[in-house]
């Protein structure tokens, strides 16, 4: 019966409606722990830049797909063109070594799940873990030539027109000079009007190996936000700029547009239905 019992907890925490929080993640690179709704979707252009003394690669454009498989589940996918500009500096080879190249690079497979929903007292808790799928040429700079993936932890909070998002996780790359790395990131947002929204972050990541730009520790700011269209309520232009305040100079940029569309019908799901009964029969 205990075992029932913590069954039908778990399942409540991983698979009932999902709360009425935001989700953040783009333009940022801070992300957060709010899958996109059961049965919405959401799809984005961008471009996006990180550059260091060593290379600027940019992405774009870039196309992002992200849909609201089951409730709490997301399932995400990107599809980005991009370029590799070496700096051919000798003290930094082998990385940011050879001609610049355009093409497309690295493909990204992932799911966001939502472990725990937001109450007034406890963050909402949730992981998105991430793959790279190995479509860019390696020969020609343009991908790393395995498949790497990132395990992060992220949480959030909303205090009125305040939101905090933050967390930590690990990169793990298998490729020759390239190394695991940590990254965590800590994101303030303020809604400002009902069309725009503004914040800061704190994103720090660790060395990233040999091989790649991000060859030493960085810590960056950055600063962006969110413009919402008048009339057209599921359209947002994004937009982020930062810069390195401790460790490796480096450099972070993104301009995208955003759109969300799904069902309006807010009545919950069989399944939710189904643990919503049985959770309230024994006082959960």
């Amino acid at each position: 019966m205990l075992r029932w019992t913590w069954l039908r907890v778990t399942l409540l925490l991983t698979l009932s409606g999902t709360p009425a929080v935001q989700a953040q993640g783009p333009p940022f690179q801070t992300d957060d722990p709010v899958p996109v709704d059961y049965q919405h979707y959401e799809f984005y252009i961008f471009g996006s830049a990180d550059g260091t003394p060593v290379e600027m690669d940019s992405s774009g454009p870039s196309f992002e797909f992200n849909w609201g498989a089951v409730p709490r589940l997301q399932l995400h996918a990107i599809l980005p063109l991009g370029s590799i500009h070496p700096m051919n500096h000798p003290a930094y080879a082998p990385a940011g070594a050879g001609p610049s190249t355009f093409g497309l690079i690295d493909m990204e497979l992932g799911a966001k799940l939502a472990f725990i929903k937001e109450s007034p007292h406890f963050p909402q808790v949730g992981t998105f873990v991430m793959f790279e799928v190995p479509t860019g040429n390696h020969d020609r700079g343009l991908g790393i030539g395995e498949v790497y993936y990132k395990i992060p932890i992220w949480l959030q909070k909303n205090e009125g027109k305040w939101l905090f998002d933050g967390g930590a996780g690990l990169e793990v790359v298998p490729q020759t000079d390239y190394r695991n790395f940590a990254y965590t990131g800590w994101l303030v947002k303020r809604e400002l009007s009902k069309r725009l929204e503004v914040g800061a972050e704190v994103f720090a990541h660790g060395k990233e190996g040999d091989a790649a730009p991000q060859f030493q520790a960085s810590t960056m700011v950055d600063l962006g936000g969110y413009y919402h269209f008048k009339n057209h309520p599921g359209e947002q232009f994004l937009f982020c700029y930062g810069h390195s305040v401790a460790g490796q100079t480096e450099n972070y940029a993104y301009l995208g547009m955003y759109w969300t569309w799904g069902k309006h019908d807010q009545k919950p799901d069989t399944a939710t239905l189904w643990l919503n009964h049985w959770g309230t029969s024994d006082g959960f």
